[in-house]
């Protein structure tokens, strides 16, 4: 992007981790950013870190339909359009419990964040993009390797990051014909606080606990931030960014 005047995203779940990294990358690069998340104060320590960059913190819960759309309705109001969604905010649900064990709840409580959340905010974010003028803009959503290939005891995650590639794809797909461009970026134990015990050790597939490599979260920023410069003639559909030594690819 050229123009500093189009240059308005939103990044869902700003408040850390992931979302906080790319919000001030963001910021920094000359972006104004709509911060999302549950807690407002967590939200101005982001926008704090970026002190001279324009920011509007958003109490948002991605799971209620009513949030999300005063979420879009403030971006809109304070900046006059939207430009870019990074559709971040997520959950791993509760750790180490078996399918078994696992509570409907907690299912729920994934599902509605994970998979729901993405696709009310995708769905605010797109008729925004339809009407405005010039039209168009972009959906980066957050999948994670485990849209690819699951941890032990993760059934509620993995269900959902499967699904949002699909929904990637499928946003994709519709978009084009309004130049609203859609990817993904799965992500591979990059280092924050939600990561943290793997360091210490996380379960394998074998049944064993090994600590497993991290990598710098900026990395991650640094590349959606990549996705969202790109012209609207172009895309990145699917990306993946992971710790170089982390066991994925092959037997670990």
């Amino acid at each position: 992007m050229t123009d500093t005047q189009s240059k308005i995203a939103v990044v869902t779940g700003a408040g850390s981790g992931i979302g906080r990294a790319v919000a001030v990358e963001l910021l920094r690069a000359g972006w104004s950013v709509a911060l999302a998340g549950r807690r407002v104060e967590t939200l101005e320590e982001t926008a704090a870190l970026v002190p001279e960059a324009p920011s509007l913190a958003v109490r948002t819960d991605v799971s209620r339909p009513e949030d999300v759309e005063a979420l879009f309705t403030a971006t809109v109001d304070r900046f006059g359009r939207v430009d870019l969604l990074f559709n971040n905010a997520g959950t791993f649900g509760p750790g180490g419990v078996p399918v078994e064990d696992l509570s409907y709840d907690a299912w729920r409580h994934v599902v509605d964040t994970n998979l729901n959340g993405a696709f009310l905010c995708a769905q605010a974010a797109y008729r925004r993009m339809k009407e405005q003028d010039p039209q168009g803009g972009r959906i980066i959503n957050n999948g994670s390797i485990s849209a690819h290939t699951p941890r032990p005891h993760s059934v509620a995650y993995t269900a959902t990051k499967h699904a949002l590639t699909g929904l990637t794809k499928s946003l994709s797909l519709d978009g084009r014909p309004y130049r609203i461009a859609v990817g993904q970026i799965d992500i591979g134990n990059a280092a924050t606080d939600m990561t943290a015990r793997m360091q210490v050790g996380a379960l394998q597939a074998n049944g064993e606990v090994a600590p497993e490599p991290v990598m710098d979260v900026a990395d991650v920023a640094r590349t959606v931030r990549h996705m969202a410069e790109l012209p609207l003639e172009a895309n990145v559909q699917f990306t993946t960014v992971l710790a170089t030594a982390m066991p994925y690819i092959g037997r670990g």
